[in-house]
């Protein structure tokens, strides 16, 4: 692999209790300036960012194993990524792209039609975030089949609108009091190979959804199914083998758009460019954005031409969708993955901590399973001699973890999966620090019990 040279040192190191004064003077000017009902998974506020740390406004330097929820997998200040900000902005930063367009709004488009799943003709559009681009998905099924169902499914996290709210399985924080939500969106059963009953293969577990989706709704009024390669918020849920391509080939055979949400898996993170290449499944829609930009706001869906060149002129769009210095960030974050062979140091990732997280997992006993693909990865914690949800432990955890230096996220629809989202740069020796402190978390919390 291609050597790195940070701006940053990449160690840790604390030098305040967290979070330190400056940090607290912040949260404390925050209660009279932000929503309350905007949140925030840690309570140290950055200054600066850099390969796999993030340094605090009192001078901690924390390691990152969050990546902004996946989307710093260059880094969060790659010299090329800012470089390419900084010129297009000092040229020019806005003309939307509706009114006066650019090029470079075509080329991330050329780049995403290569780059995406499928040999086939496609089209992109540019959008803001990773709900736009899913609502969008869903706008283009429904105009492109002329029918108005759209199955999701358990577990699934797909956005904060109002339709993508209605999309999402979990409801607090998420869905709890914003109702009433878009209408004809029906969940079905996925594949959860941890808690699924034992035996149940993918090929099943898609039947099994199959089954509901014609008894209940009829294949015939359905015009997407939508689905996370890996569910994230859901709790990095990897389905069976065999699930993916069984509800994606019946999704053709019935002229359903199978739609991939890859906001959160894509652009190298699990080990691949796209999670739904792991078993060569080839989405009608692919909706994109986190890792997309390097940070910069950015989503897109990418399709089959005939889906996207169905709808009509000014049906799509968005007065911020494809900003020119999104773009640009875009091109120079993917010429870096390409260059460094993000993929590759993604399923690194993977061989270095999974069996060490297994380890761990039989030494204190309340890891349920070790799941994940790349720098895609997951605990489920568990209560001892059981499969019961223990949230309780895991914010224990991830608490702990921060007091050391270490910057951990949490999910699952029970709060109890502690999701592992390093960004693909970092180096091994910080992050191998960075599972050494998680590791100590658990066997404290656990000893103490």
């Amino acid at each position: 692999m291609i050597a790195i040279d940070h701006r940053l040192a990449q160690q840790r190191t604390i030098v305040t209790a967290l979070p330190g004064p400056r940090s607290t003077a912040l949260a404390d000017r925050r209660k009279g300036a932000v929503a309350a009902g905007v949140g925030s998974s840690v309570p140290v506020y950055a200054a600066d960012a850099d390969g796999g740390v993030i340094v605090d406004v009192d001078g901690n330097s924390l390691i990152d194993l969050g990546s902004g929820i996946a989307v710093t997998s260059v880094g969060a200040s790659h010299p090329a990524v800012a470089a390419a900000v900084a010129e297009q902005a000092a040229r020019f930063t806005h003309t939307c792209f509706m009114v006066t367009p650019y090029e470079g709004y075509v080329q991330v488009a050329e780049e995403l039609n290569a780059l995406t799943p499928g040999d086939h003709e496609k089209r992109t559009v540019l959008f803001n975030s990773g709900a736009e681009a899913v609502e969008n998905a869903i706008k283009v099924a429904r105009l492109a089949t002329g029918r108005t169902a759209v199955v999701a499914f358990d577990h699934a996290y797909h956005g904060r609108t109002n339709l993508t709210m209605a999309l999402t399985a979990k409801s607090m924080p998420y869905k709890t009091n914003f109702g009433p939500f878009a209408p004809e969106i029906y969940r079905m059963p996925t594949s959860y190979p941890y808690r699924d009953e034992a035996g149940l293969t993918g090929a099943q577990a898609a039947q099994r959804a199959i089954a509901r989706i014609e008894a209940q709704l009829g294949a015939a009024s359905v015009a997407a199914l939508i689905i996370e390669p890996i569910q994230g918020e859901g709790g990095f849920i990897v389905p069976a083998p065999g699930f993916l391509p069984a509800l994606a080939q019946w999704a053709r055979s019935n002229g359903i758009v199978f739609i991939a949400d890859e906001v959160q898996t894509g652009f190298a993170r699990t080990g691949a460019w796209f999670a739904c290449e792991h078993e060569g499944v080839v989405p009608d829609i692919i909706t994109m954005a986190k890792g997309i930009a390097g940070g910069m706001p950015l989503a897109a869906i990418t399709g089959r031409a005939e889906l996207l060149d169905a709808v009509h002129p000014g049906g799509l769009g968005g007065t911020y969708g494809g900003n020119p210095v999104a773009c640009a960030a875009a091109l120079a974050t993917l010429s870096v993955m390409r260059e460094l062979d993000l993929p590759a140091r993604a399923r690194a990732i993977e061989s270095a901590v999974v069996p060490r997280l297994r380890a761990l997992a039989d030494e204190v006993g309340v890891i349920g399973d070790v799941r994940g693909r790349g720098g895609m990865l997951a605990i489920e914690i568990v209560r001892p001699g059981s499969a019961e949800p223990d949230p309780v432990l895991t914010k224990a955890v991830a608490a702990q973890a921060l007091a050391a230096g270490v910057v951990l996220l949490t999910c699952g629809t029970n709060g109890n999966v502690i999701r592992l989202l390093p960004p693909l740069v970092i180096g091994a020796d910080l992050l191998a620090d960075g599972i050494d402190v998680l590791a100590d978390a658990l066997r404290r919390l656990t000893e103490a019990d």
